[in-house]
């Protein structure tokens, strides 16, 4: 199984129906809007927090397969629980802890924010097919090399790391075992094969794409053309969060 398809859970409903670029774009100005929001306005965050779970629901995406996909925001996790240690400022005591007011204030903004960006990338990647959430990128108009590299890398990333598995395995099966610094000559070795072996065929697959007629851009092979129905349905997670931003700033 693709790095990517790990991420992708097979569906029919309404949300794997739409265009990717209609997704794209809901969840890139979703973002927009849940950044723009004050910290202060928790309760704004719940709502947020609710759409998400409203269209995790119509997409049908069981909570675990969101859960488990999370541990990417660990780091982010870990660093907003450090922020109220170190910070400076006014503090406050916390179960017997001396904490930074300032410096919490800071860990719910980031924890608060990664959280809810991170579970509707998640529900993106888990809607949309890998392939095609980089050619809605390009129907976007974001440009062709970068789609193209990304696509690349996407596709190759697995070839990679099955050669990588392949060297390990010979390695392995010659008794060699890496315990300490000594075994270091031997990795670097196989490093550099393995990015010799990278280049060559990179070399390879594009003589063979030229011979096939590639022109510097990718064949579009099946029609990804929104209607606006679609393009309604898929804005209407980030107009329901503007219209949460602008009720909370004419309340305030």
């Amino acid at each position: 199984m693709g790095v990517g398809r790990r991420l992708y859970l097979p569906g029919g409903s309404p949300v794997h129906r739409l265009p990717p670029q209609c997704k794209l774009l809901a969840v890139l100005a979703f973002a927009i809007v849940m950044v723009a929001t004050p910290r202060e306005w928790f309760w704004a965050f719940g709502l947020y927090a609710g759409m998400l779970a409203a269209v995790a629901a119509v997409a049908r995406i069981p909570p675990g397969h969101i859960l488990r996909r999370m541990v990417v925001e660990l780091p982010f996790v870990l660093f907003a629980f450090l922020i109220p240690v170190i910070g400076l400022g006014e503090r406050t005591e916390v179960l017997g802890l001396s904490l930074s007011v300032p410096g919490l204030w800071a860990a719910w903004n980031i924890l608060a924010k990664a959280t809810l960006g991170v579970t509707a990338s998640i529900l993106l990647a888990s809607t949309t097919e890998p392939r095609d959430v980089l050619v809605g990128a390009q129907r976007l108009r974001v440009p062709d090399l970068l789609v193209q590299i990304a696509m690349f890398m996407l596709r190759y990333l697995d070839v990679i790391l099955d050669e990588m598995r392949r060297m390990r395995v010979a390695r392995e099966s010659r008794g060699f075992q890496a315990r300490d610094l000594r075994h270091a000559p031997v990795i670097a070795r196989s490093a550099g094969a393995l990015f010799i072996r990278s280049y060559e065929r990179g070399e390879r697959v594009h003589l063979a794409m030229l011979s096939r007629g590639y022109s510097g851009q990718m064949p579009i092979i099946h029609d990804l053309s929104a209607t606006a129905r679609q393009w309604g349905t898929a804005l209407a997670l980030p107009l329901a969060a503007l219209a949460v931003l602008l009720l909370g700033g004419l309340a305030a």
